[in-house]
Formats: C-alpha cells, sequence, structure tokens
C-alpha cells in the first residue's frame, strides 16, 4: 500500500477542522449564491481577477481595470495568457501532473525565456523536486483537498523550479488543484485575490514553510484556511450580487 504523503497534516491542530470550514465556505458560496448564476463569463471573471491578483504579487503594476481592458503590463499579460488555458489542463493534471506543471510554466513564460528552457526544470535538483510535488498532487490521500493545493503551492514557491514565473506557476497550479479535486471544478473562488488581500501574512508564511521546520508549515496551513475562506468571498458570485 502506498503511503499517504499528506497524512502529517491531518494530526496539526486546528487544521483539519479549518479546511472543513473553509470549504463548507467554498460549498455555500458555490451552491446558495452559484445556483442558477453559474456562466463561463463568470469562471472567466474570476480567473481573470486571478490573474491580475497573481501578477500584482509577482510585480506587476497593472490595475484590474488595465487588465480587463488588455492594457495591462509584460507580467499581467503572461498572467492573462495563463489564465485563459488553465482549466483546459484539469484532465492532464489528474493524469499527468509533470506535464501540466510543464505546460503552465510553458504558456506562462512564453516570450520571456528561450523556447528551450519553457518547462523545463533549472537543473537536476529543481527536476527532483517537481518529481515530488507531481506525486504530492495526484497521491491518495484523506488530507482535505484544500490543504493539498496549499502544501503543493508552498512548495512550488520553495522549490522555484522553473527560470522564471514560480509565483504565478505556483498560484495557478494551486487554484488548478482544486478544480482537479472537486472543490471548485467551475473555479468561481479566487485564491489569488485573497493571498493578495493577505499580502504581509502570504508572504511571511510562505518563509515560515520554507524553513522546513513544523511550525513553520503549520502555521502556512493554518495561513491557507484564512485565505481560502477569503477566497470564497472574492468569488465574482459573491461581489457582484454585492
Amino acid at each position: 500500500m502506498t503511503s499517504d504523503p499528506h497524512a502529517w497534516l491531518i494530526s496539526l491542530e486546528g487544521v483539519p477542522s479549518g479546511f472543513a470550514g473553509a470549504r463548507d465556505g467554498i460549498d455555500v458560496v458555490l451552491r446558495d449564491r452559484g445556483l442558477r448564476r453559474t456562466s463561463p463569463e463568470l469562471t472567466a471573471e474570476s480567473l481573470l481577477r486571478g490573474a491580475h491578483a497573481s501578477a500584482v504579487l509577482e510585480g506587476s503594476g497593472s490595475t484590474l481595470a488595465e487588465v480587463r481592458a488588455g492594457a495591462g503590463d509584460e507580467i499581467a499579460a503572461d498572467a492573462v495568457r495563463l489564465a485563459t488555458e488553465l482549466l483546459s489542463l484539469v484532465p492532464v493534471l489528474r493524469r499527468q501532473p509533470l506535464q501540466a506543471l510543464a505546460r503552465i510554466h510553458t504558456v506562462a513564460a512564453r516570450g520571456s525565456l528561450p523556447d528551450e528552457l519553457l518547462g523545463r526544470p533549472r537543473d537536476g535538483e529543481s527536476a527532483s523536486r517537481l518529481r515530488g510535488i507531481a506525486e504530492l498532487i495526484t497521491a491518495p490521500t484523506e488530507a482535505p483537498a484544500l490543504a493539498v493545493a496549499a502544501v503543493v503551492h508552498a512548495e512550488l514557491m520553495t522549490a522555484a523550479p522553473f527560470g522564471s514565473h514560480n509565483g504565478i506557476v505556483a498560484r495557478a497550479t494551486e487554484r488548478l488543484v482544486a478544480a482537479a479535486r472537486g472543490v471548485d471544478e467551475k473555479s468561481l473562488v479566487v485564491p489569488e485575490a485573497a493571498h493578495l488581500a493577505l499580502r504581509p501574512e502570504y508572504e511571511s508564511n510562505l518563509r515560515g514553510w520554507a524553513t522546513g521546520t513544523q511550525a513553520g508549515m503549520h502555521s502556512w496551513l493554518l495561513y491557507a484556511v484564512e485565505a481560502w475562506s477569503a477566497a470564497a468571498e472574492a468569488s465574482p458570485l459573491v461581489r457582484d450580487a454585492e
């Protein structure tokens, strides 16, 4: 029997219950506010908002209005280009996560790196880290799907396996894992906007995860509970109803 690589986090204080609460909040938004309102346009709006927020976290100076008008800077354009293709990678992520990660980087970094470096890890150590992350994505587990997404996000940020755009790749993958594991199949919540709204905590807790200590990793997971709750509130299902 294959061991569960996420089993360790189930016993951490506040983690299972916290993610259960965050999942309940997402389900309420998708069920109560999404019922009869869900459309491809709302998914596109969620993806656009997420692309803008992720680009800002990566250094973009573009506003959401500029991005919406197609007038964003290069980083924003990269994030939007990835957002338009992201959900088509759900079946690839489920079956061949390494291929999905390579494609995510290829789309995001096109034009920024030589073609031969697109989708390729920086070195042998990065390739090994990517293989480990791919196993985390598809491993059978009793851990909450949102926790798995948060772990994959933090691991990609810490490993920085590609030559560029690692933050955009990590945040896009977090969203994709949530879709692939059935939490938010139409990708209507906006985790990237939550991370931007909570930016000091986001960046601080990522540094904590990178230490590799249980305390640092525990703190990141508790942060992720808060972020996923905020992601539900950032959904166009909520904001457009206000």
